[in-house]
């Protein structure tokens, strides 16, 4: 049915991109040819000054909790163009069960959030990742920030493992493009573009979007993904600056569970193969996202940031999933669902930060308030039946689709509103001290729409939480650091109980010590952590027939990690991030989900005990132009892959290899092997019935054009 489009995709992809900006590119190439032709291969460019909310200022070294921050040229080495791919790069996240394919799911620390949303992100400090819009693309990300630990002191209402932060490529004053063009196996076709330019001497943009059209490994699965971020800076005087930046994605990804294992083993049918309907076409996926920033200085000292962010997302589309009875003679029964999910959220934030001298010592305060609203509207059919599909002989549009029926109407309104303060005191030149603490006023409200066809059926709950932070850290010379942590977080919880009531919030606390050091004058940093996580009120099915939720569950989550990055000589760098993660549940419970009871001791979903990315990259000259290669690889533990039983996803080793050359200043070419050795490997499950399978070897090859 498919014509040989592949050169038609290319040619269309480069047309449409070269023809967007080829006023600013043949602009960009007059200017260079007045300029001096450099021989240093990396360009470099002036980075207008932005400050992360909530962080403050300070360096690695006296910050008394583990960070690993994911630049562009980590990114850019690991050929990381999903967030999953990014957070590969950290052994302390492991993936979870990404819902078919249409969102991020990871736990950080051992510990994954509601299993009914996307795990939670920030994207420049804003919450941003509960909503529907898909699974997070990294173009116009400069980098990514795994804060571990709990950070409610400051961030609010998070996951309890910790926090993945998105930092956006902003506007620049020098005028500087790029254009790249990427074909891989399994006919995928992508192109981004970046440029950025000043408009005036105080004001300058930012564009920056993707287009990518893919097939798979997975039988009939093709997406299509498209994203555009443009954004816009205005240094209103020499104190004061204003940044907007829009987010729009659209993505068309066909609902996938994956496969599954007959009589709890993997591998009896192809990775590749497909188990639900091809007929039920994509699930749509939209984003429409602003972000406002206003930051004024008052002097050197103290400034303040004013934020407002409002993200409208949604995904509707059909599915045909396999269902949980196992394969019998062949085959599996299967039920289809409609989605049509809509979310929004909005936050509104006001932080003052600062130093000051009192008492003799000195003081570093981030001070604050904010407030957030989500809304969360969910409208789900159902349909049941005998769907049977044979499992090593398919046969797609076999019978007429089924029409499901209602299953779930709702709407929930979690609002919160919260007051923040942290100091961090300099008690002498070396020992500094970290108190902060945070209360939040919060409020869920539930409307069941389906309870009743004549009325609807609302809930409504209210909490207030002080979540405290205490830190000390001690800088023992200007190259090592030892600290200690402790902190507590609370999540509100989605949904309500059997009785209709909502939840009390998850609650976790959680305790480190650790050692941050430097070596080659500072070009190489690590940090050795050690750590525990103890967590209450945990969702836990308590009714497989109503669907309903208690929130019962206990869990902890002990372990180390190390993280090395950085350069072990002026020509090759490392990147080295490992973890012994031990996440079990401390009491039992009958989950009726399955129809099992899950003992105390019982290890959590998807959480290797073992994980560790390791990369290696040399950089040097061929032919007088810059040259640089390497290679890494991901090694995950075993895991539990199935609750109340001793389902197992296998450890799994990959490994990577590429190659990036300067052809000229402006043109440069990359080519790149994925999982080397063609290891087959599941990434993740929610039950031996829905696994996903990891890519075999593919190999992508790009060509890039700077101006």
């Amino acid at each position: 049915m498919k014509t040989n489009t592949k050169g038609f995709k290319l040619t269309y992809l480069s047309t449409c991109l070269v023809s967007l900006f080829s006023s600013h590119v043949m602009a960009a190439e007059q200017n260079q040819l007045s300029k001096s032709v450099k021989d240093d291969a990396i360009e470099k460019v002036t980075v207008v000054a932005s400050r992360q909310a909530y962080q403050g200022n300070f360096s690695p070294l006296e910050t008394p909790q583990s960070e690993l921050k994911i630049d562009l040229e980590a990114l850019e080495n690991a050929g990381a163009v999903s967030l999953d791919q990014a957070l590969d790069l950290s052994a302390s996240v492991a993936r979870q069960n990404n819902f078919g394919g249409l969102w991020n799911s990871f736990s950080l620390r051992g510990f994954v959030g509601d299993e009914n949303l996307p795990s939670n992100y920030l994207v420049n400090g804003f919450n941003a990742g509960r909503g529907f819009g898909g699974s997070r693309d990294l173009s116009g990300i400069e980098s990514v920030e795994v804060l571990k630990g709990p950070r409610a002191a400051l961030f609010g209402r998070g996951e309890p493992g910790g926090t993945v932060n998105l930092v956006t490529k902003r506007p620049t004053f020098d005028t500087a493009g790029e254009i790249k063009l990427s074909v891989g196996s399994f006919d995928t076709y992508r192109a981004d573009v970046d440029y950025t330019t000043a408009l005036n001497d105080d004001v300058a943009i930012r564009l920056v979007g993707f287009y990518e059209d893919a097939e798979s490994f997975r039988d009939t699965i093709e997406t299509t993904k498209q994203g555009f971020s443009p954004s816009i800076v205005w240094n209103i005087n020499n104190n004061s600056q204003l940044i907007y930046e829009l987010e729009y994605s659209d993505q068309e990804v066909p609902f996938d569970r994956g496969v599954l294992a007959i009589d709890g083993e993997l591998g009896l049918i192809p990775e590749s193969r497909f188990l639900g309907e091809p007929g039920d076409g994509p699930i749509e996926a939209d984003v429409l996202g602003h972000q406002l920033e206003y930051i004024h200085d008052f002097d050197d000292n103290w400034s303040i940031l004013f934020g407002a962010n409002y993200r409208d997302t949604s995904m509707e589309g059909f599915a045909t999933e396999t269902g949980f009875g196992g394969v019998i003679d062949g085959e599996v029964n299967r039920f289809r669902r409609y989605r049509d999910f809509d979310a929004k959220y909005q936050v509104f934030r006001t932080e003052l930060s600062g130093n000051l001298e009192l008492g003799g010592f000195e003081h570093r305060l981030i001070m604050g308030v904010d407030a957030d609203k989500f809304e969360n509207d969910q409208v789900i059919l159902r349909v049941r039946g005998d769907q049977y599909i044979n499992v090593f002989n398919p046969v797609y549009g076999a019978y007429e689709l089924p029409t499901p029926t209602s299953n779930t109407d709702r709407v929930e309104i979690q609002e919160s509103v919260g007051v923040f303060i942290q100091d961090q005191i300099s008690l002498t030149d070396k020992l500094d001290i970290r108190i902060g603490a945070r209360f939040d006023d919060y409020e869920q409200r539930l409307n069941n729409r389906l309870a009743n066809t004549n009325t609807n059926t609302n809930t409504k709950q209210t909490e207030s939480r002080v979540s405290p932070q205490f830190g000390v850290v001690y800088e023992a010379s200007d190259y090592v650091s030892v600290y200690g942590a402790y902190g507590e977080n609370f999540r509100p919880l989605s949904g309500a109980d059997a009785n209709g009531d909502g939840f009390e919030p998850n609650q976790s606390t959680s305790a480190e010590v650790g050692v941050k050091f430097t070596l080659n004058d500072g070009a190489l940093f690590g940090t050795v952590a050690v750590f525990k996580v103890e967590q209450d009120n945990m969702l836990v099915v308590d009714d497989a027939t109503a669907f309903t939720f208690a929130a019962i569950g206990e869990a902890q989550s002990k372990g180390i990690e190390i993280d090395l990055t950085g350069e072990l000589t002026d020509t090759l760098e490392v990147w080295a991030s490992y973890a012994y993660v031990d996440a079990t549940i401390e009491n039992s419970f009958f989950d009726a989900n399955f129809g099992y009871t899950v003992e105390a001791g019982a290890s959590l979903l998807n959480v290797p005990e073992q994980q560790l990315s390791l990369q290696l990259v040399q950089s040097t000259v061929l032919y007088g132009k810059a040259i640089k290669f390497g290679g890494g690889l991901l090694h995950v533990g075993k895991r539990n892959g199935f609750f109340g039983t001793d389902f197992e996803l296998p450890s799994y080793t990959t490994a990577r290899a590429f190659v990036n050359y300067d052809v000229t200043d402006a043109i440069g070419i990359t080519a790149e092997v994925n999982n080397l050795f063609d290891e087959t490997y599941y990434t993740n499950s929610f039950a031996d019935a829905w696994v996903q399978p990891g890519t075999p070897r593919n190999v992508k090859f790009s060509a890039s054009y700077k101006f």
